[in-house]
């Protein structure tokens, strides 16, 4: 069965809590974590915000000891151990992929938990990157219950599998206050 690519996906606050949201996606709407300071236009490091505005998905990142590689009509990239995000605004690296040796700081994308089994990488803050208005913001997978993100928004893993089924380069995220 051929699916269509999806072309825009639309993220807006869930009414009556801030922390989570809904996603719609090809007509579907999709009950999504956000972050514990729901969304914001102006986003700063550290603010738990998910960032407001119109977004490039740049890549699918994926485990391949979790899963087989994901089907996608994204750029897709493997997980490996020493793969982490700069999230520190005074390194030059700031909000970019980097590697990691043991007890290095940075976000690493190699978790024991499952949230980041699946990540797309979205262009927030990438041209041009701003030191300090936010880094490693992703779709990733969902705790058990939808509790909130660091900024990021997350899917529970079997609605994400099925979304990035249907995501391409041309597919853009808008995320609304």
């Amino acid at each position: 069965m051929h699916r269509i690519t999806l072309t825009n996906l639309w993220l807006r606050t869930r009414p009556g809590d801030r922390r989570q949201g809904w996603l719609s996606a090809g007509g579907r709407y999709i009950k999504v974590a956000l972050g514990r300071s729901g969304i914001k236009a102006n986003k700063r490091e550290g603010d738990g915000a998910t960032p407001a505005g119109r977004y490039r998905l740049v890549r699918l990142w994926w485990r391949p000891d979790r899963f087989p590689r994901p089907r996608t009509l994204l750029p897709v990239r493997r997980i490996d151990s020493l793969d982490g995000w700069c999230e520190e605004p005074s390194d030059r690296r700031y909000n970019r992929a980097i590697r990691i040796s043991p007890g290095q700081p940075g976000d690493r994308l190699w978790r024991s938990d499952a949230l980041y089994d699946l990540i797309i990488e979205i262009d927030h803050n990438q041209r041009p990157r701003v030191s300090g208005r936010g880094s490693a913001v992703f779709i990733h997978v969902a705790r058990a219950d939808l509790s909130p993100t660091a900024g990021c928004i997350s899917l529970p893993i079997s609605a994400l599998r099925k979304v990035i089924a249907r995501l391409g380069p041309r597919t853009r995220l808008t995320i609304h206050c």
